[in-house]
């Protein structure tokens, strides 16, 4: 039987049915959401679009683990769909951010960056723990690889806040923002194609 073959052939080693994997999906999700408010609400205090634009990357990683939290334990071809889903709304993410990046630069007001490296700083310290607690989960099908890519591109998407606050702060200008900005907006798509690529090809092996 095919299906027998998939996970194994494919290299996929997890699909998520773990009581304990769901323990640490719900622990996740609640910090996520919680992430979301403290930075889009210091995102708007200190008008800086790097802190949006990983608002919104914990608002879409929020949604992300709900999904999977939703899918885990169904068929191969719904948990594809889902992830290819989440894959597609990460591009979509992405381009936002890049308009609202490119408003940005037109209106080249400068950001608080205090506020920028604190919050940026709390927010990496959030995303670490997300990514200690699924290190082991690391690999595995769509679903389980877009939690793993998510959790991943946040931390980096932290530091990279961090460093524009200080580069704001060192230059007095609005460029280091909007290059972080930038960067994680092209964490958000280098992200969609993974996931996008791999639910593809699991919805391929399905059919």
């Amino acid at each position: 039987m095919a299906g027998n073959c998939g996970d194994s052939c494919s290299g996929v080693q997890f699909e998520g049915a773990s009581e304990a994997y769901k323990r640490i999906l719900w622990i996740i999700v609640a910090i996520n959401g919680l992430m979301f408010f403290v930075e889009i609400i210091a995102g708007f205090v200190a008008d800086s679009t790097a802190l949006k634009a990983d608002a919104l990357d914990f608002l879409g990683d929020t949604a992300t683990y709900a999904i999977t939290l939703l899918v885990i334990g169904k068929p191969l071809e719904l948990r594809a769909k889902a992830a290819l889903l989440k894959g597609l709304s990460l591009g979509a993410m992405s381009v936002f951010v890049l308009g609202l990046t490119l408003y940005k630069v037109i209106l080249a007001g400068q950001p608080d960056p205090m506020t920028m490296g604190a919050i940026g700083f709390v927010a990496f310290a959030a995303n670490i723990v997300s990514v200690l607690l699924l290190l082991k989960y690391r690999e595995g099908d769509s679903n389980i690889k877009s939690v793993w890519l998510c959790s991943r591109n946040d931390a980096i998407g932290n530091i990279a806040v961090v460093i524009a606050g200080a580069g704001v702060f060192a230059t007095g200008t609005v460029w280091p923002d909007i290059i972080v900005a930038f960067i994680v907006a092209g964490l958000f798509l280098q992200s969609s194609i993974k996931i996008t690529q791999q639910a593809l090809s699991e919805l391929e092996r399905g059919h």
